[in-house]
């Protein structure tokens, strides 16, 4: 499908990690301390530490204790589930997953919110246009992330991972999360733009039936959201402005 061609649609839902904000490197930074910390206690210090494959195949794009939950068996490991009773030191799903969010918050508050200059100015350009906005999000940090970037009267709908968990939304690859977001804009999903730089994102986008499902690769990842069934794969999201 040519990237150019004009569609009509009324509203825009986009990912945040990727998409919008380059929180990705903070995330993945904050899972390797997380998790190497935790394999070195376990099996000592010639552990096979958490890498960047791990990130995008086992968390990326999917609320927290999923993301420990799906890496931990991918090295046989089994835990217990645990809660918010659990101390730092205990060997819980939930408290590994605490342990992560505060090492990702302190990262958040040293090195700062960088925004997409491509994405701020599709933004910029669709609310000019009158498009309905909506930003969606496994983190439960989204409120955080988007108001310290400045965001937040940009977009008319923020679906996370608080709502999700409130309203036991299913996470990536089900399209709950982009539905919800849909239905809150008071749009139906063929009169929608889907914007995602996730695998499991892209495969939500499609299984939700949206108008289009548009891929961001901004790290060399076009065949893999193409397989994905993206149905437009760029670079920059100015990519997709006809006038650029």
């Amino acid at each position: 499908m040519d990237q150019n061609k004009d569609l009509s649609f009324q509203a825009v839902i986009l990912d945040m990690d990727g998409v919008i904000t380059q929180t990705v490197k903070l995330h993945m930074k904050a899972w390797k301390q997380t998790f190497d910390q935790y394999l070195q206690k376990r099996t000592g210090k010639d552990f096979h530490g958490f890498q960047t494959s791990d990130y995008k195949k086992y968390i990326d794009g999917i609320p927290r204790f999923d993301g420990v939950r799906n890496f931990l068996r991918s090295r046989d490991i089994e835990l217990e589930e645990g809660g918010p009773e659990d101390e730092s030191d205990d060997d819980t799903i939930y408290s590994l997953g605490m342990i992560k969010n505060t090492i990702f918050l302190d990262l958040l508050e040293i090195e700062g919110i960088e925004v997409f200059p491509d994405t701020l100015k599709m933004i910029n350009k669709w609310k000019e246009d009158g498009k309905l906005l909506a930003v969606i999000s496994s983190s439960r940090n989204c409120e955080h992330i988007i108001a310290s970037a400045g965001l937040t009267d940009m977009f008319d709908v923020r679906v996370d991972g608080v709502t999700s968990e409130k309203e036991h939304l299913k996470g990536k690859p089900e399209p709950d999360i982009f539905r919800r977001a849909a239905a809150l804009l008071g749009v139906a999903p063929n009169d929608t733009i889907v914007i995602e730089d996730a695998i499991l994102g892209v495969q939500a986008g499609k299984k939700g039936k949206f108008l289009l499902v548009v891929g961001v690769a901004r790290n060399g990842e076009d065949e893999n959201l193409e397989k994905a069934g993206a149905d437009i794969v760029v670079h920059k999201l100015t990519e997709l402005d006809p006038n650029r």
